[in-house]
C-alpha cells in the first residue's frame, strides 16, 4: 500500500542513533544520509526521517502511531529494548501479547526522540 513513510524529527543524529538502533535488529542497516535526511530501504518499503523543510520544529501526530512488522517475538523485544536504550521511551502496556478483532498480535509501543509513536507488531501463524 505504502511505498514510503517519512517522519519528521528535530535532532537528526539522535534520530538517526535511535533508528539505526531498532530497525538494525531488524536486519536493516544504518540510513542513507541525502542531505537533512536518511533512508532506510527494505524490500517491501522505504522509511525516512527528515527534519521540516519549512524550518518550523517537527511535532508528532496525537493520535498516530507508525507500525513496523516484525518476524518473530524476540525481535520486537530486541527492537523496543533498542529504543529504550537510545533515547526513546516505553508507552501503552509493555511488550507482549494482545487479543482483539485482528485476533492474537505481540506488541510494543514506544515514543522515539521526538515523540512519535511506534509499534513493533508479529503476528503469530
Amino acid at each position: 500500500m505504502f511505498s514510503h513513510v517519512m517522519l519528521g524529527v528535530n535532532d537528526l543524529e539522535a534520530s538517526r542513533k535511535f533508528y539505526d538502533a531498532v530497525l538494525g535488529t531488524q536486519g536493516l542497516g544504518p540510513g542513507v544520509a541525502n542531505k537533512s535526511r536518511y533512508f532506510y530501504r527494505s524490500p517491501t518499503g522505504t522509511f525516512a526521517i527528515t527534519t521540516p523543510i519549512n524550518g518550523q520544529p517537527a511535532t508528532h501526530g496525537n493520535g498516530s502511531t507508525l507500525g513496523f512488522s516484525v518476524k518473530s517475538v524476540e525481535l520486537v523485544d530486541a527492537f523496543h529494548a533498542a529504543g529504550v536504550a537510545h533515547g526513546g521511551t516505553t508507552c501503552e502496556d509493555p511488550p507482549g501479547y494482545r487479543e482483539g478483532p485482528a485476533g492474537k498480535l505481540y506488541l510494543a509501543y514506544l515514543r522515539d526522540p521526538d515523540g512519535n509513536k511506534l509499534c513493533a507488531v508479529h503476528r503469530p501463524g
